[in-house]
């Protein structure tokens, strides 16, 4: 892989180099030759720093390349790239950790030497040096070049944190990285899964750590998880950090010494709660964001089963208070239509019947009905729209009869069947008075009644002849 911050020959002498990937024409227009006063830091293994400045431009091969004094290591993200591979182990592997370790740990030592002062966080932008000092590129430059490599993500640090909290986060992250031998946060959703603290617990991903070494890393990768956030600060964990890792004399403590025996038995209980996490945490994660990502559809969609349930509920309840003709012998059948029908209680009448048989009546009834409601609410009266025909008789009413509607004079007999059998038939003879007529109606009705599923008579059939009379 082509990097594009390196050390090489400028001017037959060694330098540390940045190719920035753009043409002279787009140097001068992004103004990157104010990167030429960015200040960069070297800190020597005695804790002195000097400042590092570029010392010019080159044109190679048609870009610009920004060079300036040598400084003799290795980058940082070289030396941990060069651990891909099982946890330590031994041999030539174990040496490559503990390169990897001393390395680390001198980048946190020189960060601390820093204190305050902004340096390039990135460990692309960093170089060691065997013997302890540690180089910062200047930042700006350093992170053009950086993304030009392709490094498009910093997988080792998170945008929400500031000071020394990042720089805790970032060696929480590579000292996980050594100890684990994988990467906390390997999924391309790696700043979520940072501010979520979605990692391997590092007492799993690595089980026979030293155990505040273990609690340490925890603490600085849960920094920006604002719902578990520590109680210790950045500055905290590095300086507990470099106590177990640095020796008094700054002898960097040995790999092996950090790591205890664990019986098989529990490491065969790790490795079960390991998978058991995984297969927790994937499902959880999946679920948590496919709701976040498609909260207004959920939101949609749960707006719409509360109304299907609503809607549902309602028309069920409204089953259940619907009137029927439960208890009632076919003779009071017909007597509480016709009944119904001087009162305008359509519901009811279609609890009397079943199938097409008194469509007319019942559409009559509502009809009216509608008309009662509407005068009401416009005339705001308390008196009567409609008397019953009874009522209206009794008062000595005449035709026409525009406040009168109802049945009258109902003579009810059983023509065929009784109670026990399957069908019952009736004669209803009665006179109807409407509001619309100047005139009474004088109906001849013959009944069907049979029993329903639930056992209630129900009219099934009505065949009626109705002839003109005069009050």
């Amino acid at each position: 892989m082509e990097r594009n911050i390196h050390i090489t020959n400028v001017e037959n002498s060694p330098a540390v180099c940045f190719d920035t990937g753009l043409d002279p024409r787009s140097f001068a227009r992004t103004k990157m030759s104010q990167c030429l006063i960015e200040q960069g830091f070297a800190v020597k293994p005695d804790g002195t720093r000097q400042i590092w400045k570029a010392a010019g431009v080159k044109e190679i091969n048609g870009l610009m390349r920004v060079w300036g004094p040598m400084f003799s290591g290795k980058r940082l993200d070289i030396i941990l790239e060069e651990i891909d591979s099982p946890a330590p182990g031994s041999g030539e592997t174990n040496a490559l950790y503990q390169n990897a370790l001393q390395a680390v740990v001198y980048w946190i030592r020189a960060k601390m030497l820093m204190g305050e002062t902004r340096t390039a966080i990135n460990p692309g932008a960093s170089f060691i040096h065997p013997k302890g000092g540690v180089f910062f590129a200047p930042e700006h430059l350093s992170n053009r070049c950086l993304f030009i490599e392709g490094s498009k993500l910093d997988r080792y640090n998170c945008p929400d944190l500031i000071g020394m909290d990042t720089t805790a986060f970032c060696a929480g992250i590579m000292l996980y990285k050594i100890f684990s031998g994988f990467h906390p946060y390997p999924s391309a959703d790696i700043y979520q899964d940072m501010r979520e603290g979605i990692f391997m617990p590092v007492h799993l991903a690595a089980p026979s750590l030293d155990k505040k070494l273990s609690e340490l890393i925890h603490s600085a990768l849960i920094l920006p998880v604002v719902s578990k956030k520590t109680t210790k600060s950045g500055t905290d964990i590095l300086s507990e950090m470099l106590e177990i890792l640095m020796g008094k004399e700054g002898k960097i403590t040995s790999i092996s010494d950090l790591f205890c025996e664990i019986p098989a038995e529990k490491t065969t209980q790790v490795e079960k709660e390991k998978k058991r996490y995984q297969i927790k945490q994937s499902s959880f994660v999946k679920t948590r964001r496919f709701l976040v990502r498609n909260k207004y559809l959920v939101i949609g969609v749960a707006v719409g089963l509360l109304f299907i349930l609503f809607a549902v509920i309602s028309t069920a309840r409204s089953i259940m208070l619907r009137p029927t003709t439960e208890g009632l012998t076919s003779f009071q059948v017909i007597e509480a239509y016709y009944n119904a029908f001087s009162s305008l209680d359509h519901v009811f009448m279609e609890a009397c019947t079943q199938g097409s048989a008194g469509k007319r009546d019942i559409n009559a009834a509502a009809t009216y009905l509608a008309i009662v409601k509407q005068r009401e609410a416009y005339e705001m009266t308390i008196e009567p729209i409609f008397y019953p025909a009874s009522e209206w008789l009794e008062k000595g009413g005449e035709l026409p009869s525009p406040r009168a509607f109802g049945v009258t004079d109902l003579i009810i007999k059983l023509i065929g069947g009784n109670e026990d059998a399957e069908n019952v038939a009736y004669n209803a003879d009665y006179n109807l008075w409407t509001p619309t007529e100047e005139y009474v109606i004088i109906r001849s009705d013959r009944l069907m009644l049979k029993r329903d599923r639930r056992g209630n008579w129900r009219i099934i059939e009505i065949m009626r002849t109705e002839n003109i009379g005069l009050n």
